[in-house]
């Protein structure tokens, strides 16, 4: 069989190496472009890591972080992750591995337990990761022991507390009997409130007959609450540690018909207190500016990224909020 040869026309042949010409450029042009965008410089991805989102004070941090995010869209990336209670630390610690595997650029954590996260926190710090610590300062015993410096940016929960346990003292005699609902034992910003609270009631000369654990959450803190009021029928006040507790003890003080018998104070302002400030319900909280927590956070990280400096902690404000200052 003879060999098959075909001859084109010379102006037919150079049309078709210009054709070949051109598409080699364009797919050329299209690699490089590929290449540039993916080689180029990318904002910083950063990681916000909360605890239970079943609380509302988290879903207003999540929610300032990402419309802070949003307006600065080109100066870094959001991954927001929390867990669905208070105390699920193993599911925080797999978040903090998920996010060393994928190689962020920072974490701003709330940590659920204030030593049981600093191993993994030292451990993403060793793969090159910012880490900043927010809302519940890690432990200084267990960062020393783990040779690590975590920075805290946010607020004095003794100032806060004792602020707000000063504000109900002034209601309340030498000798009145009152209770303390804290948060986790352990967690460095409930012991922080407790005793900011402490410090004001025994400058008030008030009785603390009873301190009980909420567990930071609204059911928890009712059924500690509701046998309370049957073991001390005479008690004056119930302290509350954050306000989803206060919450509970609401609840618990409607079912026995004690409200406005017995003063209620929290911590957060979150939104859920509001009407229950203003009639008067609940007599006082703290504003630790949850919508902006997380932000005070990721704008550290983000001075961290740049300035590679040492890092130190960053105090954040607080305020007491009444019924003649809450927002209606």
């Amino acid at each position: 069989m003879r060999g098959f040869s075909l001859t084109l026309p010379a102006r037919c042949t150079c049309r078709i190496l210009a054709l070949v010409t051109t598409l080699l450029g364009v797919g050329l042009l299209a690699v490089l472009s590929t290449g540039c965008r993916a080689n180029g410089p990318r904002p910083p991805r950063i990681a916000l890591i909360m605890k239970s989102l079943a609380n509302e004070f988290f879903l207003t941090m999540e929610q300032g972080a990402r419309a802070h995010q949003q307006a600065h869209a080109s100066a870094y990336e959001l991954i927001a992750n929390g867990t669905k209670d208070e105390q699920d630390i193993n599911k925080q610690i797999d978040l903090v591995e998920q996010m060393i595997a994928e190689r962020v650029d920072a974490i701003v954590i709330a940590p659920a337990d204030s030593k049981a996260l600093v191993p993994v926190c030292r451990k993403a710090q060793q793969a090159g990761i910012v880490v900043v610590n927010i809302d519940n300062r890690f432990d200084q015993a267990v960062l020393a022991d783990q040779h690590a410096t975590i920075p805290f940016v946010g607020p004095d929960n003794r100032k806060g507390a004792r602020e707000v346990g000063e504000y109900l003292a002034k209601r309340l005699h030498p000798g009145d009997p009152v209770a303390i609902i804290e948060g986790i034992p352990g967690a460095f910003n409930a012991i922080q409130r407790r005793l900011g609270f402490e410090d004001a009631l025994h400058a008030a000369g008030a009785r603390i007959v009873s301190v009980q654990s909420g567990y930071w959450e609204t059911d928890k803190a009712n059924q500690v609450v509701a046998p309370l009021l049957t073991e001390h029928p005479d008690l004056k006040a119930l302290l509350c540690s954050n306000d989803s507790m206060a919450l509970g003890a609401v609840a618990a003080l409607r079912a026995a018909g004690k409200v406005g018998k017995v003063l209620v104070v929290g911590f957060d302002n979150i939104t859920a207190v509001h009407q229950l400030l203003q009639d008067g319900t609940i007599l006082a909280t703290v504003d630790q500016h949850g919508d902006q927590l997380a932000v005070y956070g990721i704008e550290y990280a983000l001075e961290m990224l740049q300035h590679k400096g040492t890092p130190a902690d960053r105090e954040t404000p607080v305020d007491l909020i009444t019924a003649n200052t809450v927002t209606p």
